[in-house]
Protein backbone atom coordinates (compact mmCIF):
# COMPACT_ATOMS: atom_id res chain seq x y z
CA UNK A 1 0.00 0.00 0.00
CA UNK A 2 2.67 2.47 0.62
CA UNK A 3 4.29 1.32 -2.57
CA UNK A 4 1.33 2.15 -4.16
CA UNK A 5 0.97 5.85 -2.99
CA UNK A 6 4.91 6.53 -3.59
CA UNK A 7 3.82 5.38 -7.13
CA UNK A 8 1.31 7.85 -7.75
CA UNK A 9 2.99 10.71 -5.92
CA UNK A 10 6.11 10.10 -8.37
CA UNK A 11 3.57 9.71 -11.22
CA UNK A 12 1.55 13.07 -10.12
CA UNK A 13 4.61 14.87 -9.82
CA UNK A 14 5.77 14.21 -12.92
CA UNK A 15 2.58 15.36 -14.92
CA UNK A 16 2.73 18.54 -12.74
CA UNK A 17 6.06 18.74 -13.92
CA UNK A 18 5.40 18.86 -17.72
CA UNK A 19 2.34 20.98 -17.23
CA UNK A 20 4.36 23.65 -15.50
CA UNK A 21 7.39 23.15 -17.97
CA UNK A 22 4.55 24.27 -20.49
CA UNK A 23 2.84 26.64 -18.74
CA UNK A 24 5.88 28.85 -18.89
CA UNK A 25 6.96 28.02 -22.32
CA UNK A 26 7.38 31.05 -24.78
CA UNK A 27 3.98 31.87 -25.91
CA UNK A 28 5.73 32.62 -29.67
CA UNK A 29 3.68 31.69 -32.65
CA UNK A 30 4.99 27.78 -34.26
CA UNK A 31 6.71 28.36 -37.54
CA UNK A 32 4.88 26.10 -40.11
CA UNK A 33 7.24 23.68 -41.21
CA UNK A 34 6.66 20.60 -43.55
CA UNK A 35 5.74 17.29 -42.00
CA UNK A 36 8.62 15.93 -44.24
CA UNK A 37 11.22 18.20 -42.33
CA UNK A 38 14.13 16.40 -40.27
CA UNK A 39 13.57 19.20 -37.33
CA UNK A 40 8.98 18.92 -37.41
CA UNK A 41 8.90 17.09 -34.21
CA UNK A 42 12.03 18.70 -32.22
CA UNK A 43 10.61 22.35 -32.69
CA UNK A 44 7.34 21.68 -31.32
CA UNK A 45 9.20 21.49 -27.84
CA UNK A 46 9.53 25.48 -27.51
CA UNK A 47 5.53 26.49 -27.98
CA UNK A 48 2.12 25.59 -26.71
CA UNK A 49 0.05 25.72 -29.74
CA UNK A 50 -0.93 27.46 -33.03
CA UNK A 51 -2.54 29.93 -33.71
CA UNK A 52 -5.51 27.99 -35.49
CA UNK A 53 -7.27 29.53 -37.44
CA UNK A 54 -4.83 32.27 -38.54
CA UNK A 55 -2.06 29.80 -38.62
CA UNK A 56 -2.51 26.14 -39.70
CA UNK A 57 -0.72 22.56 -39.83
CA UNK A 58 0.08 21.28 -43.43
CA UNK A 59 -2.02 18.77 -44.45
CA UNK A 60 -0.16 15.33 -45.74
CA UNK A 61 -0.35 14.29 -49.09
CA UNK A 62 -2.05 10.85 -47.88
CA UNK A 63 -4.23 12.80 -45.49
CA UNK A 64 -7.90 11.74 -46.03
CA UNK A 65 -10.13 14.72 -45.06
CA UNK A 66 -13.35 15.73 -46.95
CA UNK A 67 -14.97 13.92 -50.22
CA UNK A 68 -15.80 15.28 -53.02
CA UNK A 69 -17.28 14.26 -56.30
CA UNK A 70 -16.79 16.12 -59.72
CA UNK A 71 -20.31 15.10 -61.06
CA UNK A 72 -19.29 15.61 -64.89
CA UNK A 73 -16.88 12.32 -64.48
CA UNK A 74 -19.63 10.04 -62.84
CA UNK A 75 -20.86 6.99 -64.82
CA UNK A 76 -23.33 6.74 -61.78
CA UNK A 77 -21.61 2.83 -61.22
CA UNK A 78 -22.86 2.93 -57.86
CA UNK A 79 -18.96 1.27 -57.18
CA UNK A 80 -18.28 3.39 -54.02
CA UNK A 81 -21.86 3.24 -52.35
CA UNK A 82 -21.93 -0.54 -52.37
CA UNK A 83 -17.93 -0.37 -50.92
CA UNK A 84 -19.17 2.26 -48.38
CA UNK A 85 -18.73 -0.12 -44.99
CA UNK A 86 -20.94 3.03 -43.48
CA UNK A 87 -23.45 3.23 -46.38
CA UNK A 88 -22.75 6.98 -46.41
CA UNK A 89 -23.16 7.57 -49.75
CA UNK A 90 -26.48 7.11 -51.57
CA UNK A 91 -26.69 6.87 -55.30
CA UNK A 92 -30.13 6.99 -57.73
CA UNK A 93 -29.63 6.32 -61.26
CA UNK A 94 -31.60 6.65 -64.10
CA UNK A 95 -30.81 4.52 -67.37
CA UNK A 96 -30.77 6.74 -70.46
CA UNK A 97 -33.71 6.10 -73.16
CA UNK A 98 -31.23 7.34 -75.93
CA UNK A 99 -28.21 5.50 -75.51
CA UNK A 100 -25.17 7.55 -74.65
CA UNK A 101 -25.73 10.46 -72.63
CA UNK A 102 -21.90 11.84 -72.77
CA UNK A 103 -18.22 11.25 -72.23
CA UNK A 104 -16.11 11.61 -68.76
CA UNK A 105 -12.59 13.25 -68.93
CA UNK A 106 -11.52 9.82 -69.29
CA UNK A 107 -13.43 9.17 -72.61
CA UNK A 108 -15.86 6.33 -70.21
CA UNK A 109 -19.41 6.80 -72.08
CA UNK A 110 -22.04 7.98 -69.95
CA UNK A 111 -25.51 5.51 -70.44
CA UNK A 112 -26.65 6.37 -66.90
CA UNK A 113 -27.68 9.92 -65.22
CA UNK A 114 -26.95 10.66 -61.66
CA UNK A 115 -30.74 11.73 -59.90
CA UNK A 116 -29.33 11.39 -56.34
CA UNK A 117 -25.58 11.55 -55.27
CA UNK A 118 -25.52 12.11 -51.84
CA UNK A 119 -22.43 11.73 -49.28
CA UNK A 120 -23.51 12.03 -45.28
CA UNK A 121 -19.60 13.18 -44.03
CA UNK A 122 -21.18 12.45 -40.42
CA UNK A 123 -21.39 9.39 -41.33
CA UNK A 124 -18.13 8.76 -43.12
CA UNK A 125 -14.96 7.17 -41.66
CA UNK A 126 -12.86 8.44 -44.06
CA UNK A 127 -11.16 5.36 -45.10
CA UNK A 128 -10.91 6.10 -48.52
CA UNK A 129 -12.32 2.45 -50.22
CA UNK A 130 -14.95 4.78 -52.37
CA UNK A 131 -11.91 7.08 -54.12
CA UNK A 132 -9.99 3.49 -54.80
CA UNK A 133 -12.89 1.76 -56.69
CA UNK A 134 -14.10 4.75 -58.45
CA UNK A 135 -13.63 3.79 -62.35
CA UNK A 136 -13.00 7.09 -63.56
CA UNK A 137 -11.58 8.58 -60.53
CA UNK A 138 -14.56 11.12 -60.01
CA UNK A 139 -14.86 11.06 -56.11
CA UNK A 140 -11.54 12.18 -54.62
CA UNK A 141 -10.59 12.97 -50.85
CA UNK A 142 -9.89 17.11 -50.85
CA UNK A 143 -7.13 18.59 -48.33
CA UNK A 144 -10.10 20.29 -46.58
CA UNK A 145 -10.74 18.76 -43.14
CA UNK A 146 -12.85 21.80 -41.29
CA UNK A 147 -15.96 21.77 -42.23
CA UNK A 148 -17.82 23.25 -39.21
CA UNK A 149 -21.31 23.44 -39.12
CA UNK A 150 -24.64 24.16 -36.67
CA UNK A 151 -26.92 21.45 -37.53
CA UNK A 152 -26.17 17.62 -38.67
CA UNK A 153 -28.20 17.72 -41.52
CA UNK A 154 -25.97 20.15 -42.87
CA UNK A 155 -23.66 17.34 -43.36
CA UNK A 156 -24.92 15.81 -46.10
CA UNK A 157 -23.46 16.89 -49.62
CA UNK A 158 -25.63 16.34 -52.32
CA UNK A 159 -23.58 16.54 -55.59
CA UNK A 160 -26.07 15.51 -58.37
CA UNK A 161 -27.18 18.78 -60.50
CA UNK A 162 -30.07 17.29 -61.93
CA UNK A 163 -33.49 18.89 -61.31
CA UNK A 164 -36.23 16.60 -59.68
CA UNK A 165 -38.67 17.34 -61.70
CA UNK A 166 -36.11 16.78 -65.02
CA UNK A 167 -35.35 13.40 -62.83
CA UNK A 168 -39.28 12.88 -62.89
CA UNK A 169 -39.12 12.92 -66.80
CA UNK A 170 -35.99 10.90 -67.06
CA UNK A 171 -38.19 8.05 -65.09
CA UNK A 172 -41.47 8.53 -67.08
CA UNK A 173 -39.54 8.32 -70.07
CA UNK A 174 -37.47 5.00 -69.57
CA UNK A 175 -41.04 3.40 -68.01
CA UNK A 176 -43.06 4.87 -71.20
CA UNK A 177 -39.80 2.84 -73.41
CA UNK A 178 -40.00 -0.23 -71.15
CA UNK A 179 -43.55 -0.76 -71.24
CA UNK A 180 -43.28 -0.06 -75.42
CA UNK A 181 -40.50 -2.85 -75.24
CA UNK A 182 -42.84 -5.00 -72.80
CA UNK A 183 -45.64 -4.41 -75.05
CA UNK A 184 -43.81 -5.11 -78.72
CA UNK A 185 -42.11 -8.89 -76.97
CA UNK A 186 -45.55 -9.71 -76.27
CA UNK A 187 -47.00 -8.59 -79.34
CA UNK A 188 -43.99 -10.68 -81.23
CA UNK A 189 -44.69 -13.97 -78.96
CA UNK A 190 -48.53 -13.60 -79.64
CA UNK A 191 -47.74 -13.79 -83.47
CA UNK A 192 -45.10 -16.62 -82.93
CA UNK A 193 -48.17 -18.34 -81.44
CA UNK A 194 -50.96 -18.06 -84.07
CA UNK A 195 -48.31 -18.94 -87.02
CA UNK A 196 -48.11 -22.55 -85.49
Amino acid sequence: MFKNAINGLTTAWRGLTLTIKHLFTSNAKREIIPITDDNYFKQQQNTNTIQYPKQQLPVPEVGRYQLDVEIDDCIVCDLCAKICPVSCIDIESIKSTEGSIGETSDGSKKLLYAAKFDIDMAKCMYCGLCTIVCPTECIVMTNQYDRTVFELKDLNYEFSDMKPEDAAEKRRLLEQQQAEKQAAKLAALKAKEEGK
